[in-house]
C-alpha cells in the first residue's frame, strides 16, 4: 500500500509517497532527513501487523511544501536524502 503524505493546492501538489508494501522498518530514513520529517511508526494500513514503517510525522503533512523545499528536485538533486537511504526504494516524492 502507498501511504501518500502531504496535499495539493492551487501552485501545485507535493507529496512524499511511502510503499508500505516496500518499506522493511529499518528507519535509515529518518536520520537522514535535514528537515526531521519522518518517523518509524505502526503500520497503519495493516493494524493485525506488527509491522513498523517510515511514516511523515503528522505536524508535518500539511506543509511538506516547505518543510522539503530544501531538498527538492529544483534544488539540483536528482534523488533526496530519504530516497537514497532507502534501500528498498519504499519513498517517492511528486512536487
Amino acid at each position: 500500500m502507498i501511504a501518500n503524505y502531504g496535499y495539493k493546492d492551487g501552485s501545485g501538489e507535493y507529496f512524499i509517497g511511502i510503499d508500505t508494501d516496500k518499506c522493511n522498518g529499518c528507519g535509515d530514513c529518518v536520520p537522514v532527513c535535514p528537515a526531521k520529517v519522518l518517523e518509524m511508526v505502526a503500520d497503519q494500513y495493516d493494524p493485525l501487523s506488527d509491522k513498523i514503517v517510515a511514516a511523515v510525522r503528522e505536524e508535518e503533512r500539511k506543509k511538506i511544501k516547505y518543510t522539503c523545499a530544501p531538498c527538492k528536485p529544483a534544488s539540483g538533486r536528482a534523488l533526496l536524502p530519504c530516497m537514497l537511504a532507502c534501500a528498498p526504494g519504499a519513498i517517492a516524492h511528486s512536487w
